[in-house]
């Protein structure tokens, strides 16, 4: 079973119908008891740093994806969900994240924001979030980014204006700075390759 994290934030529904097309498994939900049974537990985001943790830790959101990680059960966050996992964010003194992943969320050094549309990627050596695609475009909507690498993890960059993390790999958590759900045939595929890593 796949569970989508609702705790106010995100596309919902989209990221349900995207996951669907990998599993007939899926659950949109924020009960805790669901969220950890989950063989794979979704953690979209839309909007604001500060305020998607607001909204996650009023959910104890938080307390799921850390008790998930201690169970060694994985995690994929998706966008403003992918942020949440680095320790800080600048957008509007937005303050702490989830701490998962050490380093900055900052804003992209780029002459148009928020960067919107499509772009390629450079998939990190040894990507299995990648395989088969590594050639394909995915949908970006953000004007943040995580920019420094993440240590033993396999990480995929993007170029708009300058270099930042598009993907983050490791044993447990992946996330994507793009939505994976709204990058068609390719992001369909990348979530394939999650699933059938559970």
């Amino acid at each position: 079973m796949i569970a989508i994290l609702d705790y106010g934030s995100g596309n919902l529904r989209s990221a349900e119908r995207a996951f669907a097309l990998a599993t007939s498994d899926v659950v949109v939900t924020s009960d805790p008891e669901i969220c950890l049974r989950a063989d794979g537990l979704v953690v979209p985001g839309v909007g604001a740093f500060g305020a998607c943790m607001d909204q996650l830790l009023a959910i104890k959101g938080d307390e799921i994806i850390s008790a998930r990680i201690a169970q060694a059960k994985k995690v994929f966050g998706i966008c403003v969900g992918m942020q949440i996992m680095f320790a800080l964010g600048s957008e509007k003194d937005a303050g702490s994240g989830l701490a998962i992943w050490p380093g900055s969320v900052d804003k992209i050094a780029a002459p148009i924001l928020p960067h919107i549309g499509w772009n390629t990627v450079t998939p990190g050596e040894g990507s299995k979030l990648f395989a088969g695609i590594s050639d394909q475009s995915f949908y970006f909507v953000h004007s943040y980014a995580a920019h420094a690498p993440v240590a033993n993890a396999t990480n995929t960059y993007c170029n708009y204006g300058e270099d930042f993390l598009a993907a983050v790999e490791t044993p447990l958590v992946v996330a994507t700075q793009f939505h994976p759900e709204k990058s068609g045939a390719a992001g369909a595929k990348l979530i394939k390759n999650w699933v059938e890593s559970l």
